[in-house]
């Protein structure tokens, strides 16, 4: 299922993957929708992407760790939040075939893992439950919406991936 080695092409593809995010959690959080109690990062759209080439699962993870500290998170974030990211991204490459489905797991892992990080990295006090549901919704937005979306549009252009 998953390769040992990466071409040249899966290389670059995941280094331009992962300026993508960057860039789109960038401009999120110019507009203040990238990171705490309710966030909708841009960037979680690109989620979908393992569904087209496996050298999205390390440009996406990649992309988060960057993302993460170039719009100042903390070190807590950084790590448990490219985790989430990972877990999402393999779980989306698992359900490759099936991508009315494979917009789910980034949503289910950034749920259950940031609402931790917003306690314990930025001490908000909220319940969990509370902030994985104001998690949840954004990523649904994001990689529900947004996501299914951008697979549909880039199903369409032959000889992308």
């Amino acid at each position: 299922m998953f390769r040992r080695t990466l071409s040249t092409r899966d290389i670059a593809m995941a280094g331009i993957i992962a300026a993508l995010y960057v860039v789109l959690t960038y401009i999120a959080n110019a507009m203040g929708l990238a990171s705490g109690a309710i966030q909708v990062r841009l960037s979680e759209a690109l989620t979908i992407l393992p569904c087209f080439t496996g050298a999205a699962i390390p440009g996406l993870t990649i992309g988060c760790v960057v993302a993460n500290q170039v719009t100042g998170c903390a070190a807590m974030d950084v790590a448990l939040g490219s985790v989430a990211t990972l877990i999402g991204t393999v779980g989306t490459r698992l359900l490759k075939d099936k991508p009315f489905l494979a917009w789910i797991p980034p949503v289910l892992s950034n749920a259950v893992i940031v609402p931790f990080v917003l306690q314990y990295a930025y001490g908000l006090e909220d319940a969990w439950w509370y902030l994985a549901l104001t998690v949840g919704a954004g990523e649904v937005i994001a990689c529900g919406i947004l996501g299914l979306l951008l697979y549909h549009s880039l199903k369409r252009v032959p000889h992308l991936f």
